[in-house]
């Protein structure tokens, strides 16, 4: 059974799991929420820090009124999100920043050779890189990344840091054509190939304490990948699920074939959990209460998931899989899920176009009369 325990001590555990809320978004969070185009101005910049605090205050909310059964975490950055950092392991909280450059191609530290000095400054329990790397990509692009990431491993192992691994295997071009879409190179390519990425950076030296995944369609494909992981051998590393701004719906999925498998420790979710509420608070459609109190929510209900699935083994194989284009079948949750997200849409105030609201009204309207 899972138990609290102190934030920051200790290495997270399936009996002890740690729970993070991420919100280290730098480029994407300014160009999507704030409509930065080049350089933040003063008043951007201002308006972003502010939201950061106001997502860690939904985290806090949730803090307070629902102890979690394992630990709970908070990814963030030190650009926009310095005061946030400053306070999170004071709140009881783990605390996790990012190395990395924010929005590069190529794996590259945020402050170059600066990078151990601005670490030491604010001494996070977990530091973290993010790398995209296709075992298909160009060998000098591939040999480029290995060789920052093996520097980034050496200089913890060396200070005694602890450091997680977010690896993102985006599909080329070949490979996404061979797979005619996303969903079918998820489900059926990304697991091998990422354990093929896993492979290749443990044998060169990289190997962090947790790698921080994208989800799996199957308990098959994730135990694929936790399989490399284990045939990495010592230093023994475990797996947090990464949320990819997918619906709810997506993210219980992946969490639900997550969680009852060895090796699995925990969930870093993100935009999931406090973009849509946050997009209504800074369009003026909630306020800073109702916003909280949402991001609370969301982050406790993923929570929730997560323990339901690790309290309940096979619980992915019986559930209906997670609605996509290539499982179009109507039930009543997924009904009410639709409507529910397109009602009372409007064009002038919502990221949903009118069009596509009456599209998918009318494809719910199709799809039951053909059932």
């Amino acid at each position: 059974m899972t138990e609290a325990t102190p934030a920051g001590g200790g290495m997270p555990s399936a009996a002890q799991p740690l729970f993070i809320l991420a919100m280290d978004h730098r480029d994407s969070f300014g160009r999507t929420l704030f409509g930065v185009t080049g350089t933040a101005t003063s008043d951007q910049l201002a308006r972003m820090r502010s939201a950061k605090s106001l997502i860690f205050a939904g985290a806090q909310r949730l803090a307070a009124t629902q102890p979690s059964a394992g630990r709970l975490g908070i990814l963030v950055d030190e650009q926009l999100g310095a005061d946030v950092a400053r306070q999170v392991k004071a709140a009881g909280f783990v605390l996790a920043m990012p190395v990395e450059k924010s929005g590069a191609e190529q794996f590259t530290f945020e402050y170059g050779d600066d990078f151990p000095r601005h670490v030491e400054e604010f001494d996070p329990d977990w530091i973290k890189a993010l790398v995209r790397f296709n075992p298909d990509d160009p060998q000098e692009l591939q040999q480029a990344q290995t060789a920052g990431l093996r520097r980034l491993h050496d200089w913890a192992t060396a200070n005694r840091r602890r450091w997680l691994l977010e690896l993102l295997v985006p599909a080329t071009r070949e490979q996404l054509a061979a797979y005619e879409d996303q969903a079918s190179y998820d489900e059926h390519a990304r697991p091998g190939l990422t354990a093929r990425v896993i492979a290749s950076l443990t044998q060169a030296g990289v190997r962090p304490a947790i790698w921080k995944l994208e989800g799996y369609e199957t308990s098959q494909g994730a135990q694929q990948v936790l399989d490399a992981v284990e045939a990495s051998g010592p230093p023994e590393a475990s797996c947090i699920v990464l949320g990819r701004d997918a619906p709810r719906r997506q993210v219980d999925h992946w969490l639900d074939v997550a969680a009852p498998l060895q090796g699995y420790v925990g969930f870093a979710v993100g935009r999931s959990i406090w973009d849509k509420p946050l997009a209504d608070y800074l369009a003026g459609r909630a306020d800073r209460d109702t916003t909280e109190a949402v991001i609370a929510d969301h982050y406790g209900q993923f929570i929730e998931e997560y323990m339901h699935a690790d309290a309940a083994p096979g619980v992915a194989q019986t559930r209906s899989e997670p609605f996509t284009y290539e499982h179009p079948r109507l039930t009543p949750d997924r009904e009410a899920i639709i409507r529910k997200a397109v009602s009372g849409a409007d064009p002038r105030g919502s990221r949903l176009p009118a069009w596509m609201t009456q599209a998918l009204l009318a494809e719910v309207d199709a799809l039951r009369a053909a059932g």
